[in-house]
């Protein structure tokens, strides 16, 4: 190799953890808390935590690529500098996040936070609950996330119907668009949530859409906050009427004291869909093959925002 390629990642356990790399490739910390260490950086990979606004340092550095260790890429344009290539995380959180969803519903479904709560008073609670099991599921966002979450609900014999913003077949059979929910919505037991946020997926889940859910209906959120209205959620949880399980809020995180961690029928995790111990050997991995793709001179993986042709 005629030149050498830097690599910075955040902090040392990504650097441990991808091990070992050819000769020429220099690795190097920086965590995107102020201007870069040098003024050319190969792969810049930016930190897991704290949202996109460390990308705005990126202004004092050329970079190949920019590398994301989240799937989700929402609000990235406001701070990353113009005529940068930029990849998400895409292979790296899916099944952590479609276990944890999993985790959501069979934890409300089985009641297993009013098992709890009754052992924290040393009490013995039986009850009867609903299943899984033939419960009929409507996935809403069929990306990797959703495609995960359908191999893990086969095992659980639950019915699944896949939506999508465009309607299309794939190998595991059709999927709705958007525009079909009004009819699906009402034979749905169990909605989850795995779109990105966009302009067209922010508030996706208002009054309306809850409106035509079932009693007693589940909505999982495994996306972003803002893809659903929290005061019309707010409407549907103070009743009873429907239940909830939330890895993703808004606000985000929770105001101390908000009302959802009051209410019985809402379960909240603290956004750790992806927070597992298969996340930094996975990230490694991508990190690995974008290493190998550079010295290849071949495409990179999982752009998303591309720079403007000259």
């Amino acid at each position: 190799m005629s030149q050498r390629l830097v690599v910075s990642t955040p902090g040392n356990a990504l650097r441990n953890m991808v091990g070992d790399v050819p000769d020429g490739v220099e690795m190097i910390r920086w965590d995107m808390d102020g201007p870069a260490p040098v003024d050319h950086i190969d792969i810049a990979v930016g930190p897991y935590m704290g949202g996109p606004r460390p990308l705005a340092n990126l202004e004092t550095v050329t970079t190949q690529l920019v590398q994301s260790q989240s799937i989700g890429y929402d609000g990235v344009t406001k701070y990353l500098p113009s005529g940068r290539a930029f990849a998400n995380a895409a292979s790296v959180h899916e099944a952590s996040t479609a276990e944890l969803a999993m985790a959501l519903i069979l934890a409300s479904q089985r009641g297993i936070p009013d098992f709890v709560r009754a052992a924290d008073q040393g009490t013995w609670s039986p009850a009867r609950y609903a299943s899984l099991a033939d419960r009929r599921v409507l996935i809403v966002g069929y990306g990797g996330i959703g495609a995960a979450l359908e191999r893990r609900l086969e095992g659980f014999e639950a019915s699944v119907t896949r939506v999508a913003r465009t309607a299309r077949d794939v190998t595991a059979g059709h999927v709705h668009g958007f525009d079909e929910l009004p009819v699906l919505l009402p034979e749905a037991e169990i909605v989850i949530l795995s779109v990105p946020l966009n302009a067209e997926t922010t508030h996706l889940v208002d009054a309306a859409f809850l409106a035509a859910l079932s009693d007693d209906a589940l909505v999982v959120n495994v996306a972003r906050g803002k893809v659903v209205d929290t005061e019309a959620m707010l409407v549907e949880a103070r009743t009873g009427r429907l239940r909830f399980g939330l890895d993703v809020t808004e606000p985000e995180p929770l105001p101390e004291g908000h009302e959802l961690f009051s209410l019985p029928n809402v379960l909240i995790a603290p956004h750790v869909g992806g927070a597992s111990t298969a996340m930094l050997p996975r990230m490694a991995k991508l990190l690995r093959r974008q290493i190998d793709h550079a010295l290849a001179g071949e495409v990179f993986e999982n752009v998303v925002i591309a720079p403007e042709p000259r």
